[in-house]
């Protein structure tokens, strides 16, 4: 499925959307340019998922947790990670026992460690200054 955005408001429209459909356990995995509106996209579903706490890149933490909306939310930035290896040391397993919702951004780094039942969500510039292209595949979608 392909959706375009206009603005940083649309892309967190979308995410929004998306939350809405995301069952206990499910994993969204980002690719994408730099800058192209991945966190803008998980502050959407955090939004969709009721969730009031604001939400920024955990690119210095590795994961934010959010918690107060119908399910829990687990942002994850695996820009700094060097490989899957490096994700199960920050205990990937637990969360994804703890039935949230993980949201992460730049997942080419961690793919092999991706189960196939994963929705892909990839955001580029678009010929525009703030148009985005995102392209979101997987299980339902």
């Amino acid at each position: 499925m392909e959706r375009y955005s206009a603005s940083e408001q649309e892309t967190e429209a979308i995410g929004r959307e998306m939350a809405q459909r995301l069952a206990p356990g499910a994993v969204v995995a980002f690719t994408g340019d730099l800058g192209a509106g991945k966190t803008a996209f998980v502050r959407g579903m955090a939004q969709g998922l009721g969730i009031s706490q604001r939400v920024t890149s955990p690119t210095f933490t590795i994961v934010n947790e959010y918690e107060g909306g119908t399910l829990p939310l687990f942002h994850f930035d695996m820009y700094r990670l060097r490989d899957a290896d490096d994700l199960f040391d920050i205990g990937w397993e637990d969360f994804l026992r703890r039935g949230g919702v993980c949201a992460v951004e730049w997942s080419e780094t961690i793919q092999e460690a991706l189960e196939p039942d994963t929705i892909y969500v990839d955001i580029r510039r678009g010929a525009e200054t703030n148009q985005r292209i995102l392209t979101i595949r997987g299980p339902g979608w």
